[in-house]
């Protein structure tokens, strides 16, 4: 049995709420620690506690779900096919920063790019996710690496473990440069919208 021991934030079963996966129910692990410190993230991700690999599949075991989603912080400083492996039988997806490249068995990547478009490090990616604000600057899709979808997601406002705001403004900057350029789909948080736990 592998040592390897994870830190993470928190473990909880819900419905994705965001991208092409939204309303499939997943085993969320948010793992800890970060590389970078976006202002606007939504994870108190310096906290944590320890698990044996033997300790996480247990508590992933409670649920009748076979997805788990690796989120964090970025998972890819944990997370190693290695661990994967432990998990047989699950469909492992991940959203990562796109920092780092993701370890092979990751069935699905989720890309919410933090780093210019030339930096993005994942050579599989199944969705690229921008956390959108007014007047961000969007790259072309001709910038970015193959994905099989592209989203704009616009921010939400809030505090770590407080209620986030949908802005409307984000939301109608997203939606007139959609119009604007038809490669890109929207992504709302609905999971935030609905206060799903």
């Amino acid at each position: 049995m592998l040592k390897t021991k994870l830190k993470i934030v928190e473990i909880f079963y819900s419905l994705q709420g965001e991208g092409a996966n939204t309303g499939k129910p997943f085993v969320f692990i948010r793992l800890s620690n970060c590389n970078l410190n976006c202002w606007f993230c939504d994870t108190d991700w310096n906290k944590g506690q320890e698990y044996t690999l033997e300790q996480l599949l247990n508590e992933v075991n409670q649920y009748s779900c076979k997805n788990i989603l690796w989120t964090g912080g970025e998972p890819t400083l944990q997370l190693t096919d290695e661990i994967l492996r432990y998990f047989e039988g699950y469909y492992h997806a991940i959203e990562t920063n796109g920092t780092n490249e993701v370890p092979s068995l990751i069935d699905y990547i989720t890309v919410s790019p933090k780093v210019k478009p030339s930096e993005i490090k994942p050579t599989r990616i199944n969705e690229i996710r921008y956390p959108i604000e007014l007047n961000t600057p969007i790259p072309s899709i001709k910038e970015l690496p193959h994905a099989e979808n592209y989203f704009l997601s616009p921010m939400f406002m809030g505090a770590p473990r407080q209620r986030f705001d949908m802005v409307k403004a984000n939301v109608d900057y997203c939606i007139h440069y959609i119009k604007n350029h038809p490669e890109w789909r929207l992504s709302l948080q609905t999971h935030k919208i609905l206060n799903i736990l």
